[in-house]
């Protein structure tokens, strides 16, 4: 059991920041089924890092990435994700006729599991050659990516016109396939930008960590 006086205080500011905008994103959301489905996986994610916070504490880094994903996904079930208003404000500068919030969520789907996998990876030295590193790192981003979407299908089909707000794909044909583009921009970006700064924040941990 981790007591609050153990826990950094970094850490304490990303689990309010995470609470707050969870509670704010429930209070009157556009479609409660929608919302749902669209935090949910914040919700076990967080319920996943506490429960092996004691065993594996990852960098202050990425926990404030995962923070902030959090709560592009806790927007995104607010609102739907075609009916976010940075996303209308958006459409004249990207010149659009979509709202294109939810590139924003599937950059993040990318972008977040990268860091996520390329530090259990380093720390808990799966790979022996860090030369595959990349790779692997962007397979595991890719392949998230294909289940979300798996996912999304089942929702669709078991749910039927209930879930067209959770699709999201506002009439776009292609939308499974430029999803998953964004995911991998998102993991290749975040690896090529950030990956030595992560290097730097994993060197500065304890000796004794995981």
């Amino acid at each position: 059991m981790v007591r609050e006086a153990d826990i950094p205080r970094t850490h304490l500011a990303l689990i309010a920041t995470f609470w707050l905008t969870f509670v704010l994103s429930a209070i009157r959301p556009h479609d409660f089924f929608t919302w749902f489905l669209e935090v949910f996986p914040a919700v076990i994610a967080f319920v996943a890092l506490v429960a092996t916070y004691r065993k594996f504490q990852f960098t202050t880094f990425v926990y404030a990435f995962v923070c902030l994903h959090c709560i592009v996904l806790f927007v995104g079930g607010h609102w739907t994700y075609a009916l976010v208003p940075l996303g209308d404000w958006m459409k004249p500068l990207l010149h659009t006729a979509r709202n294109d919030y939810d590139r924003i969520g599937h950059f993040m789907q990318g972008f977040v599991p990268a860091l996520v996998a390329r530090e259990l990876i380093t720390r808990l030295g799966v790979l022996r050659r860090k030369k595959w590193l990349f790779f692997f790192v962007t397979c595991i981003c890719l392949a998230i990516s294909a289940a979300y979407e798996l996912f999304e299908y089942a929702v669709a089909v078991a749910s039927g016109s209930a879930s067209d707000a959770f699709l999201g794909s506002q009439g776009d044909p292609w939308d499974t396939q430029n999803d998953m583009l964004t995911a991998l921009i998102g993991s290749t970006l975040a690896q090529l930008l950030f990956g030595k700064l992560q290097v730097r924040a994993m060197q500065k941990l304890p000796s004794n960590a995981a």
